[in-house]
């Protein structure tokens, strides 16, 4: 059981991260959570996806998905402040790290646990 919840921990954390670098690495692990995967069979496919780097449309879904914690509850002003920084990241005027920053800033404000923990929005 404690392996489990070590597993179950490590994939919370790396979550969105996988996802962001490899959508096919993030489907995987889904699949072979659902199996029973071993700590080091998960740590490998983390791993793995990490070296792919990320393409702008998986930016995008993965920060459209930690938005989505959000959305119902931000400022109408916060709202456009999202949608801003996604267009101009689109534009490839503004760096990933600047969106996710305006991310991990909501995390904090309205107090997601799940997403403060995130290694994505963690440097």
């Amino acid at each position: 059981m404690k392996q489990r919840g070590m597993i179950e921990q490590l994939w919370a954390e790396e979550k969105y991260k996988v996802m962001m670098h490899s959508q096919k690495h993030y489907n995987l692990i889904r699949e072979e959570l659902k199996k029973g995967i071993s700590m080091e069979v998960l740590e490998t496919l983390i791993d793995d996806a990490l070296k792919i780097t990320p393409e702008p449309g998986a930016v995008i879904n993965t920060a459209d998905h930690m938005w989505g914690y959000f959305k119902k509850i931000c400022t109408n002003a916060e709202k456009n402040e999202y949608l801003h920084l996604k267009e101009a990241y689109k534009k490839e005027s503004i760096p990933t790290e600047k969106m996710l920053a305006f991310i991990r800033k909501s995390a904090d404000k309205y107090e997601v646990e799940y997403l403060q923990k995130s290694t994505v929005l963690n440097k």
